[in-house]
C-alpha cells in the first residue's frame, strides 16, 4: 500500500511527503503562489515522462544497448473548451546507434508506462474527512 501526508508551509505551498522523501510544489507567481517549486499538476506531466523514460531504459539495458542520447520531451496543450491537456505527445530521442531493428520495440515498452495505464484506465477514487487531532 502507498501512502502519502500532505503538509502545508505556507502561502501556496503543498508538501507530499512519502517514505522519507518530501516533494515540494507551490503555485506560480501568476496563481498567487512564489513560484518556489512545480505547481501540482506539473508532477504529473514529470511523472508521465519519468515513467516512460525508465520503460525505455530498462528496454535498452536488458539488451545492452547504448543509452547515450536516449531523452524523452512530453509536450501538452490546453484545449481551452475542455479545460484540460490534449493532446499529450511524447518524444523518444533515441541515442545515435540505436539498432533500427528495436524502434517499434522501444515505443511499445514506454507504452507500458504505468502512470499512462492509470490515466487510461482510470482508478476508484474515494475522498473522506475526519477531525483533526486536538
Amino acid at each position: 500500500m502507498k501512502k502519502f501526508e500532505v503538509t502545508f508551509p505556507g502561502g501556496k505551498k503543498v508538501d507530499a511527503h512519502y517514505d522519507g522523501f518530501t516533494v515540494h510544489t507551490d503555485q506560480s507567481v501568476k496563481n498567487g503562489g512564489e513560484g518556489s517549486a512545480p505547481e501540482p499538476f506539473d508532477l504529473f506531466f514529470v511523472s508521465m515522462s519519468t515513467c516512460v523514460g525508465i520503460y525505455a531504459l530498462e528496454f535498452c539495458n536488458s539488451r545492452d544497448l547504448n543509452t547515450e542520447g536516449l531523452a524523452v520531451n512530453l509536450e501538452a496543450e490546453r484545449d481551452p473548451a475542455r479545460k484540460l491537456f490534449t493532446p499529450i505527445r511524447i518524444m523518444l530521442t533515441l541515442p545515435k546507434d540505436f539498432p533500427e531493428k528495436y524502434e517499434k520495440a522501444i515505443r511499445r515498452a514506454a507504452d507500458l508506462c504505468t502512470v499512462k495505464k492509470h490515466v487510461i484506465d482510470t482508478p476508484d477514487f474515494e475522498i473522506t474527512t475526519r477531525a483533526a487531532n486536538s
